[in-house]
């Protein structure tokens, strides 16, 4: 479910990482090459993106298909960022809030995404709702397993947690109250990405050219492109690539993390 993609480096427009491509997110919004479940992206799509000298991203985002939406060719032809989260969606309940329910999620310099589906939502994760301020749950965007889910990683970055260790932990304890949960999370605050590998496909190239890009897939046929292994947390910034497996929660031993360099 959903497709989706974050970039940090060089400034670019955001239609040459996102339209130009042959195989973009803006065409796997109807043709991904690589998609486990689903086969078409017609749930609503959004892009955030940081502006120069501010640290709080934009958000252009809307309910329906981006194919449909006339203005936004001109838009990511024009805007261009440093730092870039998009995403295109595959309902897990169709129709379900619309706009408000299109990635990416955000908070403070955060941007957020959900690429897959919580298995047996809401109910299963209804045991987790506890460890919620009760203004976060008064306050989700959309009413959908991703915002949860979000809502589960905001407040551990706001208790302390770096980005790494607020995914990890996330993935772990959903996964151990859904098992068969898909949670392929993308994360930037403008200067670092992080994402997790847990049951879909997850990609990312470190470009000749300099910068850094995560994907659901490759938008081209570059051969540097390298696949994530599943089970897998990624943490990169504009230079380097860091991969640490996860641990399953039926696992019991977990090797130790790789660094992948830039090039």
């Amino acid at each position: 479910m959903c497709r989706h993609l974050a970039y940090l480096g060089p400034e670019e427009p955001l239609g040459r990482l996102l339209v130009e491509p042959p195989h973009g997110l803006y065409r796997q919004s109807w043709a991904p090459r690589r998609q486990r479940y689903g086969t078409v992206n017609a749930d609503g799509f959004g892009v955030g993106w940081y502006a120069e000298g501010d640290p709080v991203p934009a958000r252009y985002r809307r309910a329906g298909p981006v194919w449909a939406d006339l203005s936004f060719a001109d838009l990511a032809r024009v805007v261009r960022s440093t730092a870039v989260l998009a995403a295109v969606r595959d309902a897990t309940v169709a129709g379900a809030d619309g706009e408000a329910a299109a990635a990416p999620f955000a908070a403070g310099r955060w941007l957020f995404s959900h690429n897959g589906a919580v298995a047996g939502w809401p109910h299963s994760l209804a045991p987790l709702v506890p460890s919620l301020p009760a203004v976060d749950l008064l306050s989700l965007e959309a009413r959908n397993d991703s915002a949860l889910v979000w809502a589960l990683v905001l407040a551990r970055l706001r208790g302390g947690d770096d980005e790494g260790q607020a995914l990890a932990d996330t993935v772990v304890e959903v996964a151990e109250a859904a098992p068969a949960s898909r949670l392929n999370l993308l994360l930037t605050n403008g200067e670092t990405i992080t994402a997790t590998a847990w049951g879909d496909t997850l990609w990312y190239l470190a470009r000749p050219g300099g910068g850094t890009v995560v994907a659901s897939e490759p938008y081209d046929d570059d051969p540097h492109w390298r696949e994530v292994p599943d089970r897998t947390l990624l943490v990169a910034s504009r230079t380097d690539v860091l991969l640490t497996p996860l641990k399953d929660p039926s696992d019991t031993l977990a090797p130790a993390p790789s660094k992948e360099p830039s090039t």
